[in-house]
């Protein structure tokens, strides 16, 4: 059975971490800023509803690699780099993620924009 205050207060957690994560992680704050550009351009050029969905997936997909990123760093740092010579490397390879995910979410985001710029300017 679901038990609603029990579903409410995990939402609560949910949006508590959020905010907390958008405050102290710079790269969140730039994502989202970008994010909010794609999703203004997005209405600016009446994109279908497919790239809309595609777009929302890929913007959805750099935040929750960053949000990942940010709770893993929090966890290595629990282990201190002096003691373990693998929380650097786990930091960066949570790095990489996020970069792959922010590549891949430009190269959709121009596969998608491209010809609606392009057509903005005549060419």
């Amino acid at each position: 059975m679901i038990r609603i205050k029990r579903l409410f207060k995990s939402y609560g957690y949910a949006i508590k971490g959020l905010f907390k994560t958008f405050r102290e992680e710079q790269n969140l704050k730039i994502q989202t800023f970008i994010s909010l550009v794609v999703l203004i351009l997005g209405i600016y050029f009446s994109v279908s509803r497919i790239e809309w969905a595609i777009l929302i997936l890929v913007i959805f997909l750099v935040l929750t690699a960053e949000i990942t990123n940010s709770a893993v760093e929090r966890i290595t740092d629990v282990l201190k780099p002096r003691i373990n010579t693998y929380v650097k490397e786990i930091k960066d390879i949570m790095a990489a993620a996020v970069l792959l995910s922010s590549i891949a979410a430009m190269a959709i985001g121009i596969i998608i924009f491209w010809p609606y710029v392009n057509k903005l300017f005549g060419h």
